[in-house]
């Protein structure tokens, strides 16, 4: 209902004065009446914003709400509403006349919501906040399972240490067994002493590389434990809001925790600080991925070459072996020639001796035949002539001479005949020897190879490894 003017009488009753007061009085009141309406009108359209929307019903005009009694009481109005009002100072509503600022009038129930537009604020907070802490724990979750994998990636690296020292244990080993072998002649360096050689050298240079991989490898578990420590830690920190959370009411999937994660901010629940600790946590995995495909590919090589260095000087001492002994049965077979030789020798020698010893005569001159004699009757006569020398004596002084040389001659052959026998047989008893040390290095170097040190999957992969190889060879 409006407030309307009355018209005033004609009539003048009482002083002018009296009636301009009264007039002025009236106006003023109806004045303060309008402008009293219209902000009551504001008041009633701004606060449907604080009063939550129903299904079942419409929001009440400020016209339905004031009372048509009220329309007349002017000052008592006034008064009434003022100890109504509010003390707190509220947004200021436009409107036609500006020169009277008007507080909203909030609804009863403005308390309970800011309540629960503060506790849903905290609960969003909380449940951001808890996405960011679940994706810190997944992420130290995988980079404690990296650790792990490059742990025993490790445990493998120092497995095939063990072994390479192993292996140069048997190498040093294996040189001086081959130091004891018996004569001079077979202590000189051979194919196998170089084959031993080239074999501490590429064990010496797989051990030094994968003690440089060993070193890289605990250097990364460090910041891998590291890089976990802080993920634990800054989910540790974000985990201080989420006492009051029940675990049932987690926020969304993993899909929007990367919408999530696109902005950081300082007081947001995503902060710069896990930002860096993720993409670092994500750079250090990577790395250590690299790593453990690089100590893969080295654990590979190096048993391959491991395998082919000892195999290789495996082959070169059989070879040895093969070659010592093949020596050994031409050394028996000469051996047994020049004892034949040195009893043939013999046997001459014995003719010749015996030779000679006729073609000398007798000992004694009582002892030589009368036909023997050079004063024989027939010598005699026949020598009555000058010139008529017979050559039995000079043929006799010469054929002595000559069984004489060849005596000397047959036992000079005789003695080299058998220095060369003993010869023989020194030079066979030091190949039995040196098969003996060459056999019992083989023995020994296979013995002391434990393939358990090294893993069955790795020995595999070398193996194929090795195959393709030889067949692009």
């Amino acid at each position: 209902m409006q407030v309307q003017s009355v018209p005033l009488g004609s009539v003048t009753i009482g002083p002018l004065s009296w009636r301009d007061g009264t007039v002025r009085s009236i106006q003023r009141a109806e004045r303060l009446v309008r402008q009293t309406r219209a902000g009551r009108s504001r008041i009633s359209s701004s606060a449907a914003g604080f009063t939550p929307k129903r299904s079942g019903g419409t929001a009440e005009t400020s016209e339905d709400k004031i009372p048509e009694e009220e329309c007349g009481e002017g000052r008592d109005c006034i008064c009434e509403n003022k100890m109504l009002r509010p003390q707190t100072t509220g947004a200021t509503f436009p409107s036609g006349s500006q020169r009277t600022p008007v507080a909203p009038f909030p609804p009863t129930s403005l308390r309970e919501q800011c309540a629960g537009a503060s506790a849903a604020v905290a609960g969003e907070y909380m449940r951001r906040v808890r996405e960011v802490e679940g994706q810190l724990r997944r992420q130290a979750g995988r980079v404690t399972q990296e650790g792990i994998k490059l742990e025993r990636e490790r445990g493998h690296l120092e497995r095939m240490l063990r072994s390479l020292r192993t292996d140069l244990t048997v190498n040093r080993r294996s040189s001086e067994g081959r130091t004891r072998r018996p004569s001079t002649a077979e202590t000189e360096r051979d194919g196998a002493d170089y084959l031993l050689l080239c074999e501490r050298r590429e064990l010496a240079e797989l051990k030094q590389d994968l003690e440089g991989a060993l070193r890289n490898t605990l250097t990364q578990l460090q910041a891998l434990g590291q890089s976990s420590r802080r993920l634990l830690d800054c989910a540790s920190e974000r985990a201080r809001v989420l006492e009051l959370l029940p675990h049932s009411g987690s926020a969304g999937g993993h899909g929007n925790a990367a919408q999530t994660f696109t902005k950081t901010d300082a007081i947001s629940p995503f902060t710069p600080e896990c930002k860096q600790v993720l993409e670092s946590s994500t750079l250090t995995v990577n790395q250590s991925l690299l790593l453990r495909e690089n100590i893969r590919q080295m654990l590979t090589n190096a048993i391959a070459r491991q395998k082919a260095a000892h195999c290789t000087v495996n082959d070169g001492l059989v070879k040895k072996i093969a070659e010592t002994v093949s020596l050994q049965q031409n050394l028996t077979v000469m051996s047994a020639a020049a004892r034949q030789a040195m009893f043939r020798k013999q046997r001459q020698i014995n003719c010749i001796r015996h030779s000679h010893g006729r073609a000398q005569g007798p000992e004694y001159s009582g002892d030589i035949l009368s036909r023997e004699k050079l004063n024989r009757p027939l010598v005699q006569v026949y020598q009555r002539h000058p010139g008529t020398q017979l050559p039995e004596a000079a043929h006799l002084i010469q054929s002595s001479a000559v069984l004489k040389q060849c005596l000397m001659s047959s036992e000079a052959e005789l003695a080299r005949l058998q220095r060369a026998c003993l010869q023989l047989l020194d030079d066979l008893h030091g190949k039995r020897a040196a098969v003996r040390v060459d056999a019992g290095v083989v023995r020994m170097r296979r013995q002391q190879v434990d393939k358990r040190t090294v893993p069955s999957f790795l020995q595999q992969g070398a193996s194929r490894g090795q195959l393709s190889l030889s067949c692009v060879e």
